[in-house]
């Protein structure tokens, strides 16, 4: 059983991908601060449909320091890590002018250096295990821009940066890095956006929707598959047709 680790993978989107992972046979580990009551509910149907596909390790992606550690654990517990989803973020919002410099670090760290670090030593192993996947879940934030998202607009296009340069870096380990870029979903993240700004977003888009969770987790799942083995450092973006 392939093992993909998910970071943010208690609620929204990465537990999107965690489900759906679950159900096409890999073991997925979700990473993240807390266990959620979804998370929870997901873990007791998955266990009793395929035991031992799912699992919660509580960390905070904010502790830097202890990353090492982590990866160490992860190995250690489940043997070699095929997969890694760079999936948990901050979605704070406000005009760069006012917003608090120790915000702007948060985002920066969370969003950007604690995937970098973390790919770091999970890619290690990869390298040496002969093989796997990464996959970097951007924004089309990050090529778009948004009012009041230029701060996270960063930290997302700083993913696809990533993912470019990575890819070529551990490819001929047999190691394939891929990012996703989804349009605006309904997530918790965009709880801010009114049901008007909402309406404009889906009127503009070509599909004249907006893409659902699942959509993007379909789009993570394709990139960790067997069909996806010639493709590496590519943005596959998956927003309905926004940015069409």
């Amino acid at each position: 059983m392939h093992n993909v680790i998910v970071t943010g993978g208690s609620r929204g989107l990465g537990l999107g991908i965690v489900r759906r992972l679950t159900a096409e046979g890999y073991r997925a580990v979700a990473v993240a601060r807390k266990m959620s009551d979804q998370l929870a509910a997901t873990m007791e149907q998955v266990e009793q449909s395929r035991p031992g596909s799912l699992h919660f390790i509580p960390f905070d992606l904010g502790d830097i320091q202890d990353l090492p550690a982590l990866v160490k654990r992860l190995r250690n517990d489940f043997g070699p890590i095929y997969g890694l989803v760079n999936n948990a973020a901050l979605g704070f919002d406000g005009a760069l002018a006012i917003m608090h410099n120790s915000q702007i670090e948060r985002l920066i760290r969370v969003n950007t250096l604690s995937p970098i670090i973390l790919t770091k030593y999970v890619v290690r192993h990869m390298m040496a295990d002969g093989g796997g996947r990464v996959v970097n879940v951007s924004s089309i934030i990050g090529f778009t821009g948004y009012s009041g998202l230029s701060v996270y607009g960063a930290t997302k296009a700083s993913m696809i940066g990533f993912t470019r340069s990575l890819a070529r870096e551990v490819g001929r380990m047999g190691v394939n890095v891929n990012s996703v870029a989804p349009g605006f979903m309904d997530t918790e993240m965009t709880q801010g956006l009114d049901g008007e700004q909402r309406e404009q977003i889906a009127r503009r888009s070509a599909l004249r929707r907006l893409p659902d969770i699942d959509d993007v987790a379909s789009a993570v799942e394709f990139l960790l598959g067997e069909k996806a083995k010639s493709i590496t450092g590519t943005v596959l973006t998956v927003d309905a047709g926004s940015t069409a």
